[in-house]
């Protein structure tokens, strides 16, 4: 049987646009209190806005910065008393050749993609340990599965956060924690340069991409599995990316 969601708390990054604002939008029909984590405070706020009924908490941070990692999650728990869902989505993608990138760019994008998926995990993990109680999403992507050409260093944040996943889940399995990661392919938002919703229909419809809202769904069946059941990861691609 499903579990209800109703009244959990559920601390979502990268929560102004994309899978973000989905899952934001996914978990407020089912009852959800939402912290909105994000860079941009006009476009949580608008995200919080249209959610009408649910309880929210929107905290516009830089994740590059461990500091600001450390004030969403303590701002959270100072809100609500708890986490009881963690959604790590934010994320950056910064393509391209090794000979030809900037390191300054990677050091930003495994700042974000790794490094505050790390420190956020080790700042709700307490509180999830002592209610023997949470789930803990990180979202992923095919690259941290296969390697695509021309993202060495994108793939390698991935990686990295597919090995990070695994382990925890069996530190915290015991505490009734349940740790999984959802790795989608092609998804049809900004990060990919989507915006023009009839773009997006036509590759939807071709199907070429996903929806942010296809993912979201993903990570809803996930986290309201019976408490018996993990799913450790869960791959999405569209049809015709599975080639």
């Amino acid at each position: 049987m499903a579990q209800a969601l109703t009244d959990k708390v559920a601390l979502i990054t990268g929560a102004s646009s994309g899978i973000g604002r989905a899952l934001a939008n996914t978990l407020a029909a089912e009852g959800v209190k939402l912290v909105l984590v994000g860079r941009s405070a006009e476009r949580l706020q608008d995200v919080a806005k249209k959610l009408n009924v649910v309880e929210s908490l929107v905290l516009p941070v830089d994740l590059a910065k461990p500091a600001e990692v450390e004030r969403v999650a303590s701002e959270a728990l100072a809100r609500f008393g708890r986490v009881d869902i963690l959604l790590a989505n934010a994320g950056l993608y910064k393509p391209g050749k090794v000979a030809e990138g900037t390191a300054d760019t990677w050091d930003e994008m495994l700042a974000v993609n790794v490094n505050s998926v790390f420190r956020l995990c080790r700042a709700v993990l307490p509180s999830m340990i002592k209610n023997r109680s949470g789930d803990i999403i990180v979202t992923s992507s095919i690259a941290g599965h296969q390697v695509i050409p021309g993202e060495a260093v994108y793939a390698a944040s991935k990686h990295a956060v597919q090995a990070f996943v695994h382990d925890l889940r069996r530190q915290v399995a015991p505490h009734n924690v349940r740790v999984g990661a959802v790795a989608p392919g092609t998804v049809l938002n900004e990060l990919w340069g989507y915006r023009n919703p009839a773009d997006i229909e036509a590759k939807v419809e071709s199907h070429d991409g996903l929806r942010s809202e296809d993912v979201a769904e993903a990570v809803l069946f996930m986290l309201t599995r019976p408490a018996n059941v993990t799913i450790r990861d869960l791959v999405i691609l569209p049809q015709n990316q599975d080639t």
